[in-house]
């Protein structure tokens, strides 16, 4: 499934697609034919030889990971995916950084034209300190640096990398998340119509399109910290014809006004954050919707053996993802009552995509994504 092409997205010549497509279809073949050995060196060889000596199976993921990352197939497996991670960052930054001056010259234009949709940058707002520690994803610059002026390369870098990294997932507009998360609001509330909507931790709102366009008479608005990807959602989104509100915030504290919302989401946003700012981003959450309102945040799978959550840790250990494997034990319904939720109004859930082989990066079970589910009174 091709890339849904767009005139804030890079052009790319024959050999950029060729790259792409090439980064692509290794990112597959590691998910779908090499990870999986790691499973069956486990079952059939290290967790025998570990019982034996032991008397019991390996206690938790730790252990489970001291006695993997000695295993020369696990090191061959996981040098390898490592390196088409930065396989699909060079592979996107040939063409962004050839086509920089005028991706910025058109944002910019845009951006001084009127609706649908806005663009609000605040440079005072400070980062918080767990976006800038490292390059999330290993993307060069994470997501907030800038390299010029009016910079929009961090967003055109995420999207471009969409496809690549999860084998055509994300579809051909990266919705896949806004899409999923969608689905489950449609199937438990058929009659839930909201007319404000916020999104935190937007990036360049691939995951915030899709509520537009269900819900097209209400307000939408997208929140995140980095302007670079603020400005490439912008534009992206009005290229698209789809008008959202972007705003340069941190979900741990808005300036919106008490009681805004109907409807709160974040799409894998929550690992990218800190124990400190969980229970704060909840609060928040709640103090933005109107009685009846509801708060979705989805994230991430973490796997439900020692094995399978060792394998999703890989993320934090080489791809800086830090923040990720705290997020296994992690009571997420203790930690939104901790930020104020009553107990009969808050809940985890769980939604399964269907993905394929080459598109489940570290697992062979189904992605469950858990979703921290709030309805305020």
């Amino acid at each position: 499934m091709r890339q849904r092409f767009h005139e804030f997205l890079p052009r790319t010549s024959h050999d950029d697609v060729a790259r792409q497509e090439f980064v692509k279809s290794l990112r597959g073949f590691l998910s779908s034919r090499v990870m999986p050995g790691n499973q069956a060196i486990f079952s059939q060889r290290v967790e025998p030889a570990f019982r034996a000596a032991q008397g019991r199976p390996p206690a938790d993921r730790a252990e489970v990971r001291r006695l993997m990352t000695a295993e020369p197939y696990y090191r061959f497996w996981s040098a390898m995916q490592r390196r088409s991670q930065e396989l699909m960052w060079e592979s996107v930054i040939l063409p962004t950084e050839r086509e920089l001056p005028d991706l910025v010259q058109r944002a910019r234009a845009l951006a001084a034209k009127p609706g649908p949709g806005s663009l609000r940058l605040d440079p005072q707002m400070p980062l918080p300190r767990y976006h800038t520690e490292q390059d999330i994803h290993i993307q060069p610059g994470g997501y907030h640096a800038e390299w010029t002026a009016d910079d929009v390369s961090g967003g055109a870098l995420y999207e471009a990398g969409l496809q690549m990294y999860m084998a055509d997932a994300w579809g051909p507009e990266g919705a896949f998340l806004g899409e999923l998360l969608l689905r489950y609001l449609r199937q438990r509330w058929p009659e839930f119509r909201p007319r404000r909507i916020l999104d935190m931790g937007c990036a360049v709102g691939n995951s915030t399109l899709p509520w537009a366009r269900a819900f097209p008479d209400a307000e939408v608005h997208a929140i995140d910290v980095a302007a670079p990807v603020l400005r490439h959602g912008h534009a992206r989104a009005r290229s698209l014809g789809v008008p959202v509100h972007f705003s340069q915030q941190n979900a741990e504290a808005t300036d919106f006004e008490p009681g805004s919302f109907d409807l709160v989401v974040s799409h894998i946003m929550l690992h990218e954050t800190s124990l400190v700012a969980l229970p704060r981003i909840f609060r928040e959450s709640q103090r933005l919707l109107r009685p009846g309102g509801l708060m979705l945040h989805m994230d991430i799978p973490r796997g439900d053996t020692p094995f399978r959550q060792f394998m999703h840790d890989w993320e934090s250990y080489n791809n800086n993802e830090g923040f990720a494997r705290f997020m296994t034990g992690l009571d997420l319904r203790g930690v939104a009552l901790e930020g104020g939720w009553a107990p009969d109004s808050v809940e985890v859930a769980r939604t399964v995509a269907g993905l394929n082989a080459a598109q489940k990066n570290y697992t062979d079970a189904d992605y469950a994504f858990a979703i921290v589910v709030g309805q305020r009174p």
